[in-house]
């Protein structure tokens, strides 16, 4: 019997019983494995994968995250994570999956993605357009003793208390109903703060959640970079892992404390979005995201 060939294999909805799967095609990559990652993204969105012919796990995968109210139609869609193995590499696995998941699932959502250099071009072919960029840095964090100075913005840890208005405030800078993914921080990371006022209004909050070796500061969401730099400080202060993130590059003075703080420049990603002209929110007081695979 002739095999099909890859872009007639089936596509599938992934389920976290696929997880170590995903987390062995990153590795297969390059990637970090980021089993922890995958966890939350399998289980706040939907994943679609296609099997490996050779009964090897899976050939190629992607995630998708949607925003919006529940049980409507979603107002904004991030794709993130695809991934076809090295095996299978440039036989238009990708594509197949890609053209799948914007042109049949999510015909007519507004998409957006970040994009390496190495997958922009498909995906302009697509239908993506660049509207923004990300700068992703990772290093060992050297506090100045911002958050003691007077007039520091204050910051304290996240209660039970503080999710509604987190949600509020999350939808407001975000442009979109993120509660399927919000409520989930407590659980996934391991810390989350809030920042507020002199009046003790929320103007900001941010979370570090553990990504193999280093942690991770995302989201992040303040009224000002004074906010931003006070959460990234108590972040930073739980933990003795390297940290890493990714910020909007319009946020220069952010990203220019952060290099003094001892953080580098790895790398930059583009922001790409279909169907829509920018991201909808407030970019002003978004700083970084949970994590570039879920927009």
């Amino acid at each position: 019997m002739t095999p099909p060939h890859l872009t007639d294999l089936p596509i599938r909805a992934l389920t976290v019983d696929d997880l170590r799967d995903c987390a062995d095609l990153s590795e297969d990559r390059g990637w970090p494995r980021e089993d922890h990652k995958w966890g939350l993204l399998l289980a706040a969105g939907r994943g679609y994968g296609i099997d490996a012919p050779d009964g090897r796990g899976l050939a190629a995968v992607s995630v998708v995250t949607r925003y919006g109210p529940p049980l409507a139609d979603p107002e904004l869609a991030a794709i993130g994570m695809v991934l076809v193995a090295s095996r299978y590499a440039r036989q238009g696995l990708g594509r197949h999956l890609m053209t799948y998941v914007c042109d049949d699932l999510l015909k007519g959502v507004p998409l957006t993605l970040h994009a390496t250099p190495y997958g922009r071009p498909l995906y302009e072919e697509l239908g993506f357009d660049t509207t923004g960029r990300a700068e992703m840095l990772r290093g060992t964090f050297r506090p100045d003793g911002t958050t003691a100075a007077p007039g520091a913005v204050p910051v304290r840890p996240a209660t039970a208390e503080d999710l509604q208005g987190i949600l509020r405030l999350d939808a407001e800078v975000f442009g979109a109903d993120r509660t399927h993914l919000i409520t989930r921080l407590p659980a996934f990371t391991d810390r989350l703060v809030v920042a507020e006022d002199s009046a003790g209004g929320l103007i900001g909050y941010g979370a570090i959640w553990p990504n193999m070796e280093t942690h991770v500061i995302g989201p992040l969401v303040a009224r000002d970079t004074a906010a931003a730099q006070a959460l990234v400080s108590a972040l930073a202060a739980a933990t003795d892992r390297p940290l890493r993130t990714d910020v909007d590059v319009r946020h220069e003075e952010l990203l220019g404390w952060l290099k003094e703080r001892g953080l580098e420049s790895v790398a930059f990603n583009a922001v790409m979005t279909r169907d829509i002209p920018a991201l909808p929110g407030d970019w002003t007081r978004r700083w970084a995201p949970l994590t570039v695979a879920a927009g």
